[in-house]
């Protein structure tokens, strides 16, 4: 038997970042820029999921792109210079594949086996060592307590970590996981959410997750922005 580290494992996987969005409640900024590029103590809110994966051992990264993608490529390049490598799946100015249809339309170049997915979008202290060892489920995500702009929760995570339909308590999706690409088995190329098949997951009995209480902020919002700089500011200082 190999029993390998976490390290190990991180250099096996790749991870997709989510970063195809246009933004539109963030409006003006993201006009002309697209909102992973947009400032956060520094740095472009997308470098510090780039820094945290690499530091995770995770350094075949693909992003995902749509709206002003080629900022985003001309920004980020190849990853050479922050120790990764990125490859980009472009979804065309005008697309709006979604989340789902986003996510499948990148697995031609994330492969065949499980893979970590961040959105482009949150900013968060969370650790991507925790996502690295196997894990029989086909979803696995990371659920944080619920924002005052979600109070219902997206799903349901019982005690012993499997997300249900009923029972448990209700959280919300932090927009972190470990996916395998069967989750996407029998779906075809389009524009498509993704909770419909984390639901279905959920409904087969193969989806589990982890509650995150650490930093955790969904950057959707003007507000929502300045709190996600405040907290960078104040690390930096």
């Amino acid at each position: 038997t190999v029993y390998l580290s976490v390290v190990d494992w991180g250099r096996r996987m790749r991870a997709l970042i989510l970063a195809a969005g246009r933004g539109e409640r963030l409006r003006p900024l993201t006009l002309h820029t697209p909102k992973p590029l947009l400032p956060v103590a520094g740095k472009p809110l997308i470098q510090y999921h780039i820094e945290a994966l690499s530091a995770a051992g995770v350094r075949d990264l693909v992003i995902n792109a749509a709206h002003l993608q080629d900022q985003l490529v001309q920004a980020l390049g190849s990853g050479g210079s922050s120790g990764v490598r990125i490859r980009y799946s472009l979804e065309g100015h005008g697309s709006a594949l979604n989340t789902g249809g986003g996510i499948h339309r990148a697995l031609a170049l994330l492969g065949p086996e499980p893979f970590l997915l961040v959105n482009g979008d949150v900013f968060t202290d969370y650790d991507f060592r925790r996502l690295l060892a196997p894990r029989p489920s086909f979803a696995h995500l990371v659920m944080v307590p619920n924002p005052e702009h979600n109070p219902g929760g997206d799903f349901r995570l019982d005690p012993s970590g499997a997300l249900v339909e009923r029972g448990g308590q209700a959280l919300t999706y932090g927009g972190i996981a470990r996916l395998h690409p069967r989750l996407f088995k029998g779906v075809v190329p389009g524009a498509y959410p993704l909770p419909p098949l984390l639901q279905r997951a959920v409904a087969a009995g193969s989806a589990s997750g982890e509650l995150h209480c650490g930093c955790w902020i969904d950057v959707g919002t003007s507000e929502r922005l300045a709190a996600a700089r405040a907290i960078a500011e104040a690390r930096r200082a």
